[in-house]
């Protein structure tokens, strides 16, 4: 395990082991910072859609280019 990963793990613990009502508190916390909560609701977006299928980008380019040409 990375120490990244491992320090996560604690702070994750750690969180758990908190009452409802301080987890909520540290999350409200958390979300009160602009940047950090963009952070949060992109993670959470990356995980909704993680099952959806995928294209390259590049190939996503050139089918936009082509609509803005019909234009």
């Amino acid at each position: 395990m990375k120490a990244v990963e491992s320090r996560a793990e604690v702070y994750l613990m750690a969180l758990q082991s908190l009452s409802k009502a301080e987890r909520e508190t540290v999350v409200a916390r958390l979300l009160e910072d602009r940047k950090l909560r963009e952070d949060i609701l992109d993670l959470a977006l990356i995980q909704q859609r993680q099952g959806e299928p995928s294209r390259p980008f590049r190939e996503y380019l050139a089918a936009r280019g082509s609509r803005s040409r019909k234009k």
